[in-house]
Order: C-alpha cells, then structure tokens, then sequence
C-alpha cells in the first residue's frame, strides 16, 4: 500500500513552488523597502501563550489546535503571538522603540480542509510594535494592497473598528441584548458564543445567522472619542494614499486580541474562501503577555490562497521555462552536448539535455513538458557535417547552426544561441 501525505498536508512540487518563490520574493523585496526585518521563531510553543493571546473562547483554542496535552506544547495556530513571545523574550523594545518585523512560515490548524485552506498552511505576517499612530495602521494597509497589486491579485479592502476597553463593553452590552431577542434563531454555535463572545456572532458564515444580525447594532456607532478620533485618522491616511477601501460593520475577526482598527484582503474568485489576508491592531496584547505597555498592529496573508489566485489567472513563473533543451542523439553527440549546455547555463541560460539516450521524438516531448524555448538537435551526423539543428517551438521554424566538434566552447555558438534566447524573451513580453 502506498503511504500518501496526510489528510490537510500538502507537497509543494516543482511547477507549484516556482510561484511561491514569486510570492515570498515579492514580499520580501516589499517588506524591505517599508524597513522591515526578518524574524523566525518555532514551530512549537507553550499551550498558555495561545490560549493568553488568542482567547480560550474562540474556535482556534477550543478546536483547532494541534496540542500535545502530555506536554502541554501546541504547534503554533498563527504566527502573532509566537512573534511576540520572542519580541519580550529578547527584549526588542529596548534595542528599538518601534520595530517592524515580518516571518514566513508554516501554521497548523486542525479543521476541515478545504480549497485555499490545510491543516498545515503558511503565512507571511508583518507586524509593527511601539505606536499607536493611526498613519502607520494606514501605512501598513496600503503596503499590503502595494504587495497584492504587484502580485497582479485583485482585492478589495474592507475595514473595522473594534473600539477598545473603554468604548466596548458598552457595545457589547447593547449587541447581547439583540442577540438574546434572536438567539432562537441562531445556530448552536453562535447560541453558545453569545455568551462567551457575542462580536464572534456577526462573524458567523451561517446564512441564517447572518439573516439575523443584518440589523445588528454597529460599534462604529458606540465608539469612544479617542477611537472615532483614530478611526478617522486612519481612513484620512488611507485617501492620502490613495487606498480604496470600504467600512464592514460585520468585521470582528476571530482573535480576542484586536482593538481599535480591524481589516482583511478580499477576493471573488475564491469561493467561500474570500480573505486573502487580514489583520488589526492589538495595543494591549504585549502586556498581557508579560511584555511592556507597548501598542501594536499587523497583518498576515496566505500564501496557499495567493498561489491558487495566481494559478487562476493563469500566470507563469518565469522559472519554469527552459530557454534551450538541447537533444543530442547518439553517445558522440551527447559528449560534445554536456558540456556545451554547462557553459551555457554559466553564461546565464536555463537549460536542460536528456541524460538517458532516447530518441528525438521522446526527447521532443521533453521539451515540450519543461516549455522550452528552442530545442538544439545535435546527432552523429550533424558532427560530422559541422551543423546543428536549431528549431523554434513556438514557430516551429528551424535553422543550420555551425558547430566544432573539437571545440565544445564554441564561442560563436554560444553568441549566437545567447542572442536568439534573448530577442526571444524580448519580443514575447
């Protein structure tokens, strides 16, 4: 019997990997020109820090979690609290005020796997600490649409206020007292969460339960001054920078940990899977776990659901075209071909040759699974008379190329092969 991989764990194969390179290549160039540093942290975690930052009342905590109860250790669920844990740990805020930190890595969740969501899913997660400044909820926004938009994905972007402990329990009070009027109505799990934590109702998938609240009373109507005061700031950021968004009074995001400011990354074309990414700030959080009373904001995106938006749109990674597949036929050819394919990739080329001698039409056919540009047909009698066969694959068109077979560093082989590769990326840009 075959051993396959486990029920919501996924290889990553050549083909597929080539775009998470493009993704995790585009962060990080992003992330670096908004001065922010890598930070890595593992995999495995105090059950407390989760259960402290997350919320024993959410569905992360209560279900999803891979714990291991003997030891009472969890394979981190999100990467926040892991990131702060290590922020304290090695006392970053005495070494910079505000830090801006990014990690990219894998999570681990167990619940149902679907299209654009596993069991073991990974995520690139950018975190500002040690400012409350409503510009900077602003900037990080407008660097996430910046990342997707290089990505070639369209978003859109949808914001909240969860206001804070001043303003919230007011809220809370006057949004129980609609649930109760309704919690007949409601599925199990909101019935049960509107006792432990009512915003979660809003955020229920259910079509029922969102039939229900559609009348919902909004925070952003029981806010605070000093959060109407922030959330004014930080829409005013975004149109300075030219950020569209919208307001969703519905967003309330399934952390404890947020306050003030609450957004996510939206797309149509993955179904019931619509957020690519989403965040919020958290200023009380860092002391919660222990930490100074230092503020903080951040977001993270998936990177399972940015490859399969990419995929949709039918895009390529530039990796996974060969420029030349060279064909040698025969032991002669295939001599005088190795290294000639090596001097190539040396001078910059992506090539590839059969190793296995076998026939051209096989060989055709490898070119044509790894996209090759052109194909070079060396044989013994294309030695013997001094000529290779050069064929186009788009065109199908083929050309004499002269060879020496005493000289496997052909430089005007090579020249010439350099020059065709590159008119023929220039003019199918």
């Amino acid at each position: 019997m075959k051993i396959k991989a486990l029920n919501g764990f996924k290889d990553i194969v050549p083909g597929e990997v080539e775009l998470w390179q493009k993704v995790e290549n585009t962060a990080r160039d992003i992330f670096s020109r908004f001065n922010f540093s890598e930070i890595r942290m593992p995999i495995l975690e105090k059950t407390d820090l989760f259960a402290r930052s997350i919320g024993e009342a959410t569905d992360i905590v209560e279900k999803e979690m891979y714990t291991f109860v003997d030891k009472q250790i969890t394979m981190r669920p999100e990467a926040t609290a892991s990131l702060l844990r290590a922020y304290i740990q090695h006392g970053l805020h005495v070494q910079k005020p505000v830090q801006r930190l990014f990690t990219i890595g894998p999570m681990f969740r167990h619940e149902r796997p679907q299209k654009g969501r596993l069991r073991q899913f990974h995520q690139m997660d950018v975190e500002v600490l040690g400012t409350p400044n409503p510009k900077v909820d602003a900037e990080i926004m407008a660097m996430g649409a910046m990342l997707l938009e290089e990505l070639g994905v369209t978003v859109s972007l949808e914001m909240n206020s969860l206001g804070c402990p001043v303003c919230r329990p007011g809220f809370r009070a006057t949004l129980l007292a609609f649930i109760e009027d309704r919690k007949e109505a409601l599925c199990d799990d909101c019935a049960r969460r509107s006792k432990t934590n009512p915003l979660r109702v809003l955020d229920c998938k259910n079509s029922k339960c969102r039939e229900q609240v559609e009348e919902a009373p909004s925070i952003l109507e029981h806010l605070c001054d000093d959060c109407d005061e922030h959330f004014s700031a930080v829409q005013n950021g975004l149109q300075q920078l030219g950020v569209k968004y919208s307001l969703n009074k519905f967003m309330v995001r399934g952390l404890d940990y947020y306050t003030r400011t609450t957004f996510e990354f939206i797309t149509e074309n993955l179904g019931a899977q619509a957020a690519v990414g989403a965040g919020g700030r958290y200023d009380g959080l860092v002391e919660k776990l222990g930490g100074p009373k230092v503020p903080g904001i951040g977001f993270a995106l998936g990177i399972e659901r940015l490859v399969l938006l990419l995929q949709l749109q039918e895009e390529e990674a530039d990796s996974s075209i060969v420029d030349i597949f060279v064909a040698g036929l025969g032991e002669k050819a295939s001599k005088f071909a190795f290294p000639l394919v090596h001097t190539l990739r040396k001078k910059g080329l992506q090539m590839a040759m059969d190793h296995e001698g076998r026939s051209l039409k096989s060989q055709m056919k490898q070119a044509n699974k790894v996209n090759s540009r052109y194909v070079l047909i060396i044989g013994e009698n294309e030695l013997e008379q001094g000529q290779a066969v050069l064929r186009n694959m788009e065109t199908q068109e083929q050309q004499d190329i002269a060879i020496n077979s005493d000289d496997n560093n052909n430089n005007k082989m090579v020249s010439l092969l350099l020059g065709l590769t590159q008119l023929y990326a220039n003019n199918n840009k």
